[in-house]
């Protein structure tokens, strides 16, 4: 993670090395292919990122994920969950050479545990398939990371976020959760339960991520600062889910959270910055 960020020179392809005299070598050595991915036409990355998307009966969806996704990423993985309708081949027709990943077991933890093993980038962002994430917001996730943080962390109530899809009681069960996560385990979190996340790929080693439903999330929030990783928060917006139905539940979704800080709680080590 050395040189990672390079400033792309106006009218010279950030992918053309310069020569030893300044001037650029569009062909042999000079070339090194892949090297940096331009991401703008003043900034370019060398670590290949990967996205991953765990999708279950989201045909509907996928053409507003996708045409959000920057075309400088390195692979799209979509995990699917056995869907009936046209997921797989909408995913596909969007964004030829996908890898796509059938899932074995059920839930979004055991999706994203079967997507990041898929991933062959050092950079790893997870997206939801409903349509509610912003694919433009990706490039903050990325800088983030390439100057220093580990895992940038998606949030909407951070200065500049919001969400067009939290009912109150949602609202409140997130911010008492995140409270708790807080004072137990010295974290600086402003949101907890939010699945638009992106981190180094070194970091899987760290938080060793065992659960299968939608408090992975939040297992991976609070393995991350124990861990000692560094942490920023990104502003993101969530938008309202396109087509179809969120599965998730306020009530059980929120007990199955409050077990996994609950157990987590007694296996405290070391402390990350969040900022």
């Amino acid at each position: 993670m050395s040189s990672v960020l390079r400033p792309a020179v106006p009218g010279q392809d950030p992918l053309i090395a310069p020569s030893r005299n300044g001037n650029s070598q569009g062909t042999g050595a000079g070339r090194i292919p892949g090297q940096y991915r331009p991401i703008s036409s003043h900034l370019a990355i060398a670590p290949p990122v990967s996205v991953v998307i765990p999708a279950m009966n989201e045909a509907e969806n996928l053409p507003y994920v996708f045409k959000t996704l920057p075309d400088w990423i390195h692979e799209v993985i979509l995990v699917d969950g056995n869907s009936t309708d046209d997921t797989v081949q909408v995913a596909r027709d969007l964004w030829p050479g996908i890898k796509v990943v059938k899932q074995r077991g059920k839930g979004k933890g055991d999706a994203l545990i079967s997507g990041f093993a898929a991933a062959t980038g050092e950079i790893i962002v997870m997206v939801d398939a409903d349509g509610s994430a912003d694919g433009n917001e990706i490039v903050s996730y990325v800088s983030a990371l390439v100057s220093g943080a580990d895992f940038a962390k998606g949030s909407r109530f951070a200065n500049g976020g919001g969400t067009d899809d939290m009912t109150p009681v949602r609202k409140l069960g997130n911010r008492v959760l995140c409270a708790v996560v807080n004072a137990k385990f010295g974290a600086r979190y402003t949101d907890l339960c939010y699945g638009y996340n992106a981190f180094w790929r070194h970091c899987l080693d760290k938080i060793d991520l065992d659960c299968t439903g939608f408090e992975v999330e939040t297992l991976m929030n609070i393995r991350v600062v124990k861990a000692g990783l560094r942490v920023q928060e990104i502003p993101s917006h969530e938008y309202v889910r396109i087509h179809g139905m969120s599965n998730l539940s306020a009530v059980r979704d929120g007990l199955r959270v409050l077990r996994v800080i609950l157990k987590e709680r007694g296996k405290r080590h070391g402390r990350g910055a969040v900022s």
